[in-house]
């Protein structure tokens, strides 16, 4: 997935990050945020370099399930320098939340505006080196996505982390975000379903709350790996809403073993696919 430079394009604030990994999903409420963050904080804890652009522009929660809320983006001579998430300056971020004078705010824009803000988080946000840039999306197939991948893809080839819930209405909607892949050229890394059942943190016994299965068969019938799936857990959540470290924090939650797994198995099958 490295590509040397002026291979895809003139690289610019890109030309040191090494992956980019688009998290996508038909359909809104799967947590596409919450495992973008997870995996950020995974791929940390093995000792890489992570930034996070959401682009999410109408919904923009990274900021606070890292912590980071009201935190100022600066300007430097290569432009916008992203927030970073940790003293060590292993996660950066870049959210239209840093932009809005009111946390509650709403992002009231036309298609055109919104792409012009994306191109401008691609081209003018000084990334610096990277090993990942994990790209959290809003949900759907529309003008923030394809904005997205036209102004990535001069630089670097993509790859899509494919969220899902196990219901069926859920894996419908997201089947029709692996067809925008296929149209698009998009390669896909891994189907990861989340929210799958409920661990009982008292005995330890699964409870499917909205059945099981359904990533791991849409996986099998697109053809594409399955990365795993990610249980409720209410620690997750508390982690999440408090901006909390997960992954350092929560090492014995049903959740953390998931978590790495998925983390690990992107590591490992990113060469493979586009080497």
């Amino acid at each position: 997935m490295e590509a040397a430079a002026g291979e895809y394009g003139e690289p610019g604030n890109l030309a040191g990050v090494r992956h980019i990994i688009l998290v996508l999903s038909g359909k809104g409420g799967v947590g596409k945020s919450t495992i973008s963050t997870e995996l950020a904080l995974a791929l940390r804890h093995q000792g890489k370099k992570v930034g996070i652009l959401d682009v999410d522009l109408c919904g923009p929660s990274i900021p606070r399930m890292l912590g980071s809320q009201g935190k100022a983006v600066h300007q430097c001579d290569q432009g916008w320098v992203p927030v970073f998430v940790d003293q060590e300056q292993s996660i950066s971020l870049m959210s239209v939340g840093f932009l809005l004078e009111n946390p509650d705010e709403a992002v009231v824009w036309k298609g055109p505006k919104k792409n012009a803000l994306i191109k401008q988080f691609v081209s003018d946000v000084a990334w610096g080196q990277l090993d990942f840039l994990v790209v959290d999306t809003p949900p759907g197939t529309s003008d923030e996505h394809m904005a997205t991948m036209e102004a990535l893809r001069p630089y670097r080839p993509l790859g899509a982390l494919v969220i899902t819930t196990p219901q069926a209405v859920s894996v419908g909607d997201v089947r029709r975000e692996l067809t925008f892949c296929r149209k698009t050229g998009l390669q896909v890394i891994g189907v990861v379903e989340n929210m799958s059942g409920f661990v009982c943190p008292h005995c330890a016994e699964c409870t499917n709350v909205f059945s099981r299965g359904g990533g791991e068969e849409l996986a099998q019938l697109a053809g594409v790996p399955f990365l795993g799936s990610v249980p409720l857990d209410p620690e997750l959540t508390r982690s999440l809403e408090e901006g909390r470290d997960f992954m350092q924090e929560f090492p014995k939650s049903s959740a953390f073993p998931a978590l790495t797994s998925i983390a690990q198995k992107v590591l490992n099958g990113i060469p493979a696919l586009f080497s």
